[in-house]
């Protein structure tokens, strides 16, 4: 089992950066896919990016392409969620979500299995 951390979040203006983490403890993180999700205030959590195992294949929200970009450092047991040119529409609490049982790159929700804390982002106008 894996437990995970996120952290990076905070308030930036708009057209500012961000940059999370999503740090792996209990077991190496290199066998597991990952994907960001975020959740803003009364509404359902969406998809946002997603990267395999290896950290060959990426997929991104038509929202976020060429604004955000995820990577993996699996020496750090870590995935990182690089977002740059921040909208309002952006803020929403980013959740980090990783699964072993699966490999590719894992657009929906209920194909995780395990899940970080969350992490808020909010961006000013």
């Amino acid at each position: 089992q894996v437990q995970l951390v996120d952290s990076g979040g905070g308030l930036v203006q708009s057209g500012g950066s961000l940059r999370l983490s999503c740090t792996a403890s209990g077991r190496t993180f290199n066998g597991y896919a990952v994907g960001w999700f975020r959740q803003a205030p009364g509404k359902e959590r969406e998809f946002v990016t997603a990267i395999s195992r290896t950290g060959g294949s990426t997929n991104y929200a038509d929202s976020v392409k060429g604004r955000f970009t995820i990577s993996r450092d699996n020496a750090k047991n870590t995935v990182y969620l690089q977002m740059n040119s921040l909208k309002p529409e952006d803020t929403a609490v980013y959740y980090c979500a990783a699964t072993w049982r699966r490999a590719g790159i894992l657009v929906d929700l209920y194909e995780y299995d395990y899940w970080g804390q969350g992490t808020q982002v909010t961006v000013s106008s």
